[in-house]
């Protein structure tokens, strides 16, 4: 029998999109293709891993992101929460939780129709959140038994 969700024998995995391309978010930012390429290039040339926050507090770190990668769709992120996740690992499991969203700095930005094309960031985190700035960043899969990903 498997460990409950958010006990200290359980490792959660997800994958999610924490940004979607060409969409405005609830601040007026849409995040244009490619806007991550560069952050994501400089992590991984420099072997930094990218925290897992929960709502985007420094202090609460709940995991680490195993994978982001811009696909078409958007920023796609493959996710671990560490054994003492607690809270965050079950509102995750019990589907309670499943927005994602980015701490970032901008490197470049455009006005664009009352807020901004952001065309590159500096990547700081990826957030597990109860209320995403973009409505379609969210998590998809949810898995805690360490094989394939199931739909959240």
């Amino acid at each position: 029998m498997g460990a409950e969700p958010g006990t200290a024998n359980e490792v959660l995995r997800f994958a999610g999109y924490a940004a979607v391309f060409g969409k405005r978010d609830s601040g007026g930012d849409v995040i244009a293709p490619g806007a991550f390429a560069g952050t994501l290039a400089a992590r991984k040339e420099a072997g930094l891993r990218l925290p897992l926050l929960w709502q985007h507090r420094v202090g609460n770190q709940i995991g680490w992101v195993d994978l982001a990668e811009e696909d078409r769709h958007g920023l796609r992120v493959i996710a671990s929460l560490s054994p003492d996740a607690g809270p965050a690992a079950k509102a995750l499991a019990d589907g309670a939780v499943n927005g994602l969203s980015f701490g970032y700095r901008v490197r470049d930005a455009a006005p664009q129709g009352g807020g901004r094309e952001l065309r590159a960031v500096d990547l700081i985190e990826v957030s597990l959140v109860t209320r995403p700035m973009q409505q379609l960043a969210r998590v998809h899969y949810v898995d805690s038994k360490g094989g394939r990903l199931a739909p959240a």
